[in-house]
């Protein structure tokens, strides 16, 4: 078994109550209401910039040339091409700006960037992989069972679950994958608790959103 395998199985919980939650199963129908996704919209714009920059550091420290060239294309890719998404989706919702960071955006940001700069460098690969991942997995659970195909959420969801991102979510596996093969064990425990943390902090991200929990 892989370790990406293993540490799935792990996480698979958390993963049934984010495809269970109100904010996926309503954005799933269309009927999510515009202002949890404007609050949505507007924390990920941040979350984003920071996820982008938590995944340049794990590119300049990456001991693979290769690998260190891919954080620096998924860095590229999360805060040029999604942003651009996002400036579409503010057009198109009414949002003149990304107001200030909120506290579960704060908290997932702060353990990304911590965990890239100060763990060692296989923890931190571990750390960002859930928000590809898992993006990839709802946006294809979603897809899948779209109940409506007038969704005014639909651009979101052919994002996440297009083969150009799945593309990006296998590559990333696979850089994990063989980090925890040429490591230790005790570095793959690290590597599970940081990837089991994300997927709690994943949850915990659109649960704030659908409640729009401010400081």
């Amino acid at each position: 078994m892989s370790w990406s395998e293993g540490a799935w199985k792990k996480i698979e919980p958390i993963y049934q109550s984010i495809i269970e939650m109100p904010f996926i199963l309503e954005l799933m129908d269309g009927t999510l209401a515009a202002d949890k996704f404007q609050f949505y919209m507007a924390q990920d714009a941040h979350y984003l910039e920071h996820f982008g920059r938590a995944l340049a550091v794990i590119g300049a420290r990456a001991l693979d040339t290769a690998d260190a060239l891919a954080f620096m294309r998924f860095a590229e890719n999360a805060i040029v091409v999604e942003a651009a998404l996002h400036e579409s989706y503010f057009r198109e919702f009414g949002l003149e700006g990304r107001g200030k960071i909120e506290p579960a955006c704060h908290h997932y940001i702060h353990f990304l960037k911590c965990t890239a700069a100060l763990d060692i460098v296989e923890v931190g690969m571990a750390a960002v992989l859930p928000c590809f991942w898992i993006y990839k997995e709802v946006g294809d659970y979603i897809y899948n069972n779209r109940s409506s195909i007038t969704n005014p959420y639909q651009r979101w969801i052919d994002t996440y679950a297009g083969e150009e991102f799945g593309i990006v979510v296998k590559n990333a596996i696979q850089i994990c994958d063989r980090a925890a093969e040429a490591t230790v064990d005790p570095i793959i425990n690290r590597m599970d608790t940081a990837f089991i943390t994300a997927t709690h902090l994943e949850f915990d991200f659109w649960n704030a959103a659908y409640n729009q929990r401010q400081w």
